[in-house]
């Protein structure tokens, strides 16, 4: 059994929300530079020119690459050897936020009633996933989420009859929809399988992975292949001011369902995707 100190995760959370805040993953800049280059329209080149400006500043000025600087999303994966010490791990996670956004001056974004709509004046309380995996290890990862591409995203209760050109056309109708809205060009999360809640945490996971890497599973790989092709196809363009390039990379993620069905989500990030993750 290890023994950690809970104001190690205290510690380590108050950095990454900062860090995710300041520097876009080093794939997600290449991806972005790469499409930059792919761009057709002139408009779409300078919007380009102004996004890479922008993360240039971000890095030389050290400010936040967005003024939205997200709801703190927290996935951690603890291992079953681990035993925290020193007070209360939830506690530690709050304060990690909190002095995240506050020290590292970062705009506080959350309310503490989805109604009263009061701020609570530290960004905190962030959404947090746990996942329990073997070892003695604690991984890391904060993403934090503006709202003008979360509040694009959609889930579908499908049903197993559909086609999986029916799944796509229904992803491709989703950033339709979204137009210029989410700040593209945008990296999109899908969601396939599980239950109405799993599927939605699949598609927000999916934006954690890195959008250079495939699914590992050919059907899923070619499907998101197939879905970038398409949205990329629909003329909205960087900022949505006309383009060849709207989507940045698809990626999806899946899990196991129940034979009567076939939930679908999408979740929509920016072109500032951000996350940032460490190893305890």
């Amino acid at each position: 059994m290890r023994e950690i100190n809970v104001i190690e995760i205290e510690n380590v959370i108050r950095d990454l929300c900062i860090k995710a805040n300041l520097y876009l993953p080093k794939d997600m800049e290449q991806c972005i530079k790469c499409s930059a280059k792919q761009e057709k329209s002139s408009v779409g080149q300078s919007v380009f020119d102004d996004i890479i400006r922008n993360i240039d500043v971000a890095k030389d000025e050290i400010i936040p690459i967005c003024q939205d600087c997200g709801m703190a999303v927290i996935f951690m994966e603890v291992g079953q050897d681990v035993h925290f010490v020193g007070g209360s791990i939830n506690e530690a996670i709050n304060k990690g936020v909190s002095r995240g956004y506050t020290e590292g001056k970062l705009r506080c974004s959350v309310v503490s009633d989805p109604l009263e709509r009061v701020n609570s004046g530290d960004n905190t309380p962030p959404v947090v996933h746990i996942k329990y995996i073997d070892g003695d290890k604690v991984k890391i990862t904060v993403a934090p989420k503006g709202f003008g591409s979360e509040n694009m995203s959609q889930l579908k209760m499908m049903t197993p009859s559909v086609t999986t050109d029916e799944i796509i056309d229904w992803v491709v109708s989703v950033c339709a929809a979204a137009g210029s809205n989410p700040c593209p060009p945008i990296v999109i999360g899908v969601g396939i399988g599980g239950d109405f809640e799993k599927c939605a945490y699949l598609a927000k996971k999916a934006l954690c992975r890195p959008v250079s890497q495939r699914n590992p599973k050919a059907l899923y790989a070619d499907l998101e292949q197939k879905i970038l092709d398409k949205i990329n196809k629909l003329g909205i363009g960087p900022q949505g001011f006309g383009g060849t390039q709207t989507c940045l990379a698809v990626n999806i993620e899946e899990a196991p369902t129940h034979i009567a069905g076939l939930p679908v989500s999408v979740n929509v990030g920016c072109h500032v995707t951000r996350h940032a993750s460490a190893e305890i």
